[in-house]
């Protein structure tokens, strides 16, 4: 089907909001843990993290309007700190659950029986039943006029990663991490390795990593 920009415009906001949202393919599932300066603890999936650079380490999060609403972004203003923890297959409907809107008041990492982990130095809860855990410093915010978003960019000052997620490159398996996928704003995945492929260079043609290589290399 082909959909210009009033067929967008013209539809009903629901399936509007499910089509555009799923438009931009896989996302990450990140559980966003805060804390106000009381030390009431916030947490809330958000699938709308992105890498921004390696050196400093920095991860971009969009973060809807709503006003008071917005707990986790008054939280992240009030401290500069805040966590990311992958959601794993075993955590999705407890995640899921963090979506619904609890007063203020209440914790939800009480309510979908997670349990938060603190570390010193550090003023915002990371999910204990969570395999990778970020913690995360407020470096930038930004208030986007053209939606009414928030742009936050943090610097990740803490990550815990189990050692058998450890490939020896230093990249992170997440196939072996079971770390999920969404799309839109309901639906989960839990991705599988397809293909790795070498360095690109301009002088080489594409050339895939073979899978015994590959396997050998995330066992080490």
């Amino acid at each position: 089907m082909h959909f210009t920009s009033g067929d967008i415009q013209s539809m009903d906001t629901r399936r509007r909001a499910a089509f555009i949202n799923s438009l931009s393919g896989f996302k990450p599932a990140n559980l966003v843990g805060t804390a106000d300066a009381n030390g009431q603890t916030n947490l809330a999936i958000m699938s709308s993290a992105v890498h921004l650079g390696s050196d400093p380490p920095l991860l971009a999060l969009i973060v809807r309007p709503g006003g008071e609403e917005r707990h986790t972004l008054a939280n992240i203003l009030a401290t500069g700190h805040y966590s990311f923890n992958h959601v794993t297959a075993p955590l999705v409907e407890a995640a899921h659950q963090t979506a619904a809107r609890y007063h203020r008041n209440v914790s939800e990492f009480d309510a979908a029986g997670l349990t938060a982990a603190w570390r010193q130095g550090f003023d915002a809860p990371l999910v204990a039943e969570a395999d990778i855990r970020l913690g995360m410093a407020l470096r930038e915010h930004q208030h986007l006029r053209i939606n009414d978003t928030h742009l936050v960019i943090g610097e990740i000052i803490l990550a815990e990663v189990p050692d058998h997620c450890l490939r020896a490159d230093g990249a992170v398996d997440l196939e072996e991490a079971d770390t999920v996928a969404l799309s839109g704003l309901d639906t989960y995945y839990r991705p599988s390795t397809f293909k790795r492929m070498a360095y690109a260079k301009p002088d080489l043609q594409p050339r895939v990593i073979p899978a015994p290589l590959a396997a050998a290399d995330a066992a080490r």
